[in-house]
């Protein structure tokens, strides 16, 4: 009798975690969709888009360039001095290269533009009235 209630409790845990989880699924899936919805009903502000488009995407390059350059630049000190005791100089710009664009420059790319256009948008809420 007992195997048979801690059974049972433990099946309706599993089926109030499952149900709960579907619920919330389901929000998630109606949310995306009226979102979906919305984004092609009119007015469409194309200039406005074209605007926020290119302050944060273009005009993010130079700080994520600067960036990538130094980073680049450290890694390639630290780099070529383990390098050194084992005559590996010539690879250092390959391991570089390859550092940088595979593995540091999305992170850090990513991280300069969010943290570059988040400010950027908070400054504009700021000043709004």
């Amino acid at each position: 009798m007992i195997l048979v209630q801690f059974v049972h409790g433990l099946v309706a845990s599993i089926g109030r975690s499952t149900l709960g989880l579907l619920a919330a699924t389901g929000r998630i899936a109606i949310f995306a969709a009226e979102t979906a919805s919305h984004l092609a009903r009119p007015p469409f502000y194309a200039g406005e888009l074209g605007r926020q488009l290119l302050r944060i995407g273009f005009y993010s390059l130079p700080v994520v360039g600067l960036t990538t350059l130094f980073t680049g630049g450290a890694l390639a000190l630290q780099i070529y001095a383990g390098g050194a005791r084992f005559s590996a100089e010539t690879v250092v710009p390959s391991i570089v290269a390859i550092g940088i664009v595979r593995e540091l420059g999305p992170v850090l790319g990513g991280l300069m533009v969010a943290g570059r256009v988040s400010s950027s948008i908070a400054a504009e809420l700021g000043t709004m009235r």
